[in-house]
């Protein structure tokens, strides 16, 4: 099998570059991209150099670990972030900075709001009803809060 393939020389690795680059459009995620352009590449080192196709072989493999490392990092947007700094499947943590209405007042330093259609507790301050308290952290289902 392999000396069919290696009586190709470069040939068969562009043809193996474009098959990978072509199943990219087939597969979800950016991955066999990155290993088509280190067959691409290896396939023009093999037909300039004349290497054997075990050369070949780890040329190929460090082309697409470096290949795949590149892609890595020239896709990652600047901005990303884990989902959980977002708050995302965190709706407390999503309602920090937000300023919302006490229901009732507050007693013992206990207290709810309603946010949507649902009640909180919160604890913070001593207030009175109605009055706009501030979000600054959570602590399990408590809203920590400040008078806004």
């Amino acid at each position: 099998m392999l000396d069919w393939f290696a009586s190709f020389g470069g040939w068969a690795w562009i043809a193996l570059g474009l098959i990978l680059i072509g199943g990219e459009t087939l597969a979800p995620g950016v991955f066999l991209l990155w290993l088509g352009l280190a067959a691409l590449v290896t396939g023009a080192v093999v037909g300039l150099t004349g290497i054997a196709w075990q050369g070949a072989w780890l040329v190929f493999a460090a082309l697409a670990i470096v290949s795949v490392l590149v892609g890595r990092i020239a896709t990652r947007r600047k901005d990303e972030e884990p989902d959980a700094a977002h708050g995302l499947n965190d709706r407390g943590r999503q309602l920090i900075g937000r300023v919302f209405k006490l229901e009732a007042t507050m007693t013992g330093g206990e207290g709810r709001v309603r946010v949507g259609d649902s009640s909180w507790r919160v604890t913070g301050p001593e207030l009175l009803a109605g009055s706009e308290v501030r979000v600054v952290r959570v602590e399990g289902a408590t809203l920590i809060v400040e008078k806004a």
